[in-house]
């Protein structure tokens, strides 16, 4: 566990990751690589993934799930684009790659996992964008991520707003 210090200073530990949330991390890393490498013949992801269950830790990952995140994402970014940039404020290249793939994996996870409540969905992007993005990126894609699932999840945000 890494230990991470409190406002006024102590040393806490982080509490353990879920397999889940691990799977969420390194489909992240594999999405990030994905991005920035945009090269002809790398969209099937295989050599990424590849890498990805070589990464220390793979083996406390929901494997199922980082699949579903990795590939889903990868086989449908532009039907994934297309909820998210109506949402946006500037340019979907304008996005950090970090924001851009979180929104992505948070995207794929609203319209495909609607076991997986909509509210730990945004939790579990927002804590994405917390680690590894920049400093109030979180913010963006919590408003982002709402506003999707509001369109894609109606009846479960409106029976959580009516509570």
């Amino acid at each position: 566990m890494t230990a991470k210090r409190t406002e006024d200073g102590e040393k806490r530990k982080a509490p353990p990751r879920s397999a889940r949330r691990r799977s969420r991390e390194l489909a992240l890393q594999g999405l990030y690589e994905w991005l920035l490498s945009k090269e002809p013949g790398n969209d099937n992801g295989g050599a990424i993934d590849a890498h990805i269950r070589e990464v220390a830790g793979f083996d406390r990952a929901d494997a199922a799930h980082f699949d579903a995140l990795l590939h889903g994402v990868m086989r449908s970014p532009e039907s994934l684009r297309a909820l998210i940039a109506p949402h946006l404020d500037r340019p979907m290249a304008e996005l950090s790659p970090i924001e851009h793939a979180v929104l992505l994996i948070g995207t794929y996870e609203l319209l495909n996992h609607v076991e997986i409540p909509y509210r730990v969905v945004i939790n579990e992007a927002v804590e994405l964008t917390k680690s590894y993005g920049g400093t109030d990126g979180f913010r963006y894609v919590n408003g982002v991520l709402d506003k999707i699932a509001a369109g894609v999840r109606k009846s479960e945000v409106g029976a959580n707003k009516a509570r």
